[in-house]
């Protein structure tokens, strides 16, 4: 493990940091947050002028459509545009951070000319068809069915928390194929077009009162079998590849974010005489610690990945367990930094508190995390 920076990579960071100075004053504000369609489009303005300079796929292989950068320059492009206030991805997230990295690595090499430069270049908008009502959690329990008619593929079922689905253009959907097979083996990952024939969508309002997520429900939705992404049957390996990018570095950009916010929060305490109390300065201390070595986590993930061909290991689930209750530690420290204020909405950090909320179920609940953890790593005997 290798946690310092080459003059290549200090080069580089140096290049980027000089191009966001230039680029980031002539970006329009920001549209409303529960403006989605103006969110999209915004977003994806941002994703063109990434492209534009050469660093949208920064990390995604050649082949792919991307520049082949090592794991650790991808790390100093997400550090650098986040403490530049760059925008973040946004309603690109699936495709740019799930999808694409699944389909750049699985995919055909049809596939990849067909799907990848649209990401790339921010003119389609994936979301993700993973979980469902009774199949949350326990995602290898979906039951959304697919039975294979000629050249195609007939699904029917639903699924919930459908991130982006009101915007996207595509989906990356599991379904079930083989309902005679034991639960994961029966799974099929499909990229199913969103303006097809028999999908509802119906989006999902959260407390904070955007509307990011979706019910999608699918009623006798034809996919082309040449839109299966790995064999059939084949789906909850192909899965696994989404989720280890999901988890390994997805999160990275929230980070440094969080280290951001937490010296927010100690310059608000002074100014508003709360850092008079010793019990909130242990917790800013300590909080300050566990980001501390949640970064130096992230690196040594990175390192991991960079020689195993890029692709993030079973590390990135610690990363996400830990995280996930850091974050909400955090945004509860900055309730008590508000106070009486914590109950506005308008206020900084409380719609970050709210959503905080779902980090510990979002891509993978914390019991998850935990059983990959002991049996992957730690070899623990499977609980019965």
């Amino acid at each position: 493990m290798d946690l310092t920076y080459t003059p290549e990579e200090e080069e580089f960071r140096a290049r980027l940091r000089e191009w966001l100075g230039k680029v980031l004053p002539t970006l329009p504000p920001k549209p409303p947050p529960e403006d989605w369609p103006a969110r999209r489009a915004y977003d994806l303005g941002w994703q063109r002028m990434l492209y534009d300079a050469g660093y949208a796929g920064l990390h995604w292989p050649v082949d792919a459509g991307g520049r082949g950068a090592t794991p650790t320059q991808h790390l100093i492009f997400l550090e650098e545009t986040e403490l530049a206030g760059a925008p973040y991805v946004g309603a690109g997230f699936v495709g740019l951070l799930h999808a694409g990295p699944t389909i750049a690595a699985e995919g055909t090499a049809e596939q990849r000319a067909r799907w990848l430069p649209p990401i790339l270049r921010g003119e389609e908008v994936w979301c993700q068809g993973f979980s469902e009502p009774d199949a949350g959690s326990d995602l290898a329990a979906l039951r959304t069915r697919a039975r294979r008619e000629g050249d195609d593929y007939v699904v029917s079922g639903s699924k919930l928390w459908t991130s982006h689905a009101e915007v996207a253009d595509w989906c990356e959907l599991l379904v079930r194929t083989d309902p005679s097979a034991p639960k994961h083996k029966g799974i099929t990952w499909l990229a199913m077009p969103m303006d097809a024939p028999g999908i509802t969508v119906r989006p999902l309002t959260t407390l904070a009162g955007s509307a990011e997520f979706a019910e999608v429900f699918l009623d006798e939705v034809r996919v082309p079998v040449a839109h299966r992404v790995g064999a059939e049957n084949d789906g909850w390996r192909v899965t696994m590849v989404t989720l280890s990018f999901e988890r390994g570095t997805a999160f990275v950009g929230e980070v440094v974010a969080c280290r951001r916010v937490l010296g927010e929060l100690a310059r608000e305490a002074r100014k508003n005489g709360r850092w008079d109390d010793p019990a909130l300065r242990r917790r800013l201390g300590r909080l300050n610690a566990e980001f501390r070595a949640l970064w130096r986590l992230t690196q040594w993930n990175v390192s991991e990945a960079e020689s195993a061909s890029g692709v993030p290991g079973v590390g990135g689930s610690v990363f996400k367990l830990r995280y996930s209750h850091a974050r909400q530690e955090l945004y509860d420290t900055a309730a008590g930094v508000l106070g009486v204020d914590a109950l506005d909405l308008d206020r900084p950090w409380v719609p970050d508190r709210l959503s905080s909320l779902s980090y510990t179920i979002a891509a993978g609940t914390s019991q998850i995390q935990r059983n990959i953890v002991a049996e992957r790593i730690l070899g623990l005997p499977k609980g019965r």
